[in-house]
């Protein structure tokens, strides 16, 4: 084995984004800055690991001209991956970052239908490919059964290998239990997971830290917008603030939060530790336009500006 991190995307996009003076229906809303990244939840993890100095594989499905967009902006950033050849195609998102409001307007498609044979080969080649930690990330498409995640949680665990799951509703719900070593749901997404809302801080602590002490999942972190992020493990819960930074875009922090917390936990860091780092990756993710662009300066800068956990 190594350590490597390997992630699967079974949802990957192309994000296209750009800014506006003002978006304003029926008329046209001319834009500028467009950008062009390769998303989805596994391939920006891959991408930050790699900012970040770690090695990583990404695997995703890719289909049509926007499945090969994908893979040549992969290779224009020197990410390595795995393709597996869909019939469909794969989506492309759109970020608008209004000027005139400051909101973030984003268009995400759900994506081409997958059949059996397709989803089947990816599994197999996260089975294939060697390292000690996989990280399943995001949505799932068309025609992927909703305990897709519980497969590989279990081929993972005959493998002896640590496995990061980043989802939400039944895929995330299925997986539960089944030797994740850590889930990274947002507030909303938590909520969703328990059952009911969570409204005071405490209440927050205590549903998180219940679900880890029940085998659950070794680490739950719940990140919380402007509140910042939680991290429960069996000895307790430790909350970290939102680091003031300025925000030029948000998508695919909590990806980056993600990247940089599994690569510090495969250094043999604390969970602390690794959270810390997670908390830098993902401020540092927001200062720059576009998807998951934390720069690895930026991040180390932040860590310390944290201090001690």
């Amino acid at each position: 084995m190594s350590r490597r991190i390997v992630t699967l995307t079974l949802n990957p996009t192309v994000d296209v984004a750009s800014e506006a003076e003002m978006v304003r229906a029926v008329r046209k809303t001319r834009t500028r800055n467009e950008r062009f990244d390769p998303g989805g939840g596994g391939v920006n993890v891959s991408r930050v690991v790699r900012e970040l100095g770690g090695e990583t594989l990404a695997i995703i499905l890719a289909g049509g001209i926007a499945g090969s967009l994908l893979e040549q902006l992969l290779e224009q950033q020197g990410v390595p991956r795995r393709s597996i050849p869909i019939a469909g195609r794969t989506r492309m998102s759109l970020t608008v970052n209004d000027l005139s409001s400051r909101h973030e307007f984003r268009f995400v498609p759900e994506g081409p239908e997958v059949s059996e044979a397709e989803w089947r080969a990816a599994l197999a080649a996260l089975e294939q490919e060697p390292g000690d930690w996989i990280v399943a990330s995001g949505s799932l498409p068309r025609g992927v059964p909703d305990d897709i995640y519980v497969t590989a949680a279990r081929m993972a665990a005959r493998q002896g290998r640590k496995y990061v799951l980043d989802t939400s509703g039944a895929p995330l719900r299925a997986a539960l239990g089944q030797g994740l070593t850590l889930i990274k749901p947002s507030r909303g997404e938590f909520e969703a997971l328990v059952g009911r809302p969570l409204n005071t801080p405490r209440a927050l602590n205590e549903a998180a830290l219940a679900l880890v002490r029940e085998g659950a999942a070794e680490l739950i972190a719940v990140s919380l917008g402007h509140e910042g992020a939680l991290l429960a493990e069996p000895e307790g819960v430790l909350r970290l603030r939102a680091l003031d930074v300025p925000a030029l875009g948000a998508v695919g922090a909590g990806d980056s939060f993600l990247a940089a917390m599994v690569l510090k936990l495969s250094e043999g860091e604390s969970p602390r530790e690794a959270f810390a780092w997670g908390m830098a990756a993902g401020a540092a993710a927001v200062m720059r336009p576009g998807t998951a662009q934390p720069r690895r300066a930026d991040v180390e800068a932040l860590r310390r500006q944290i201090g001690s956990v």
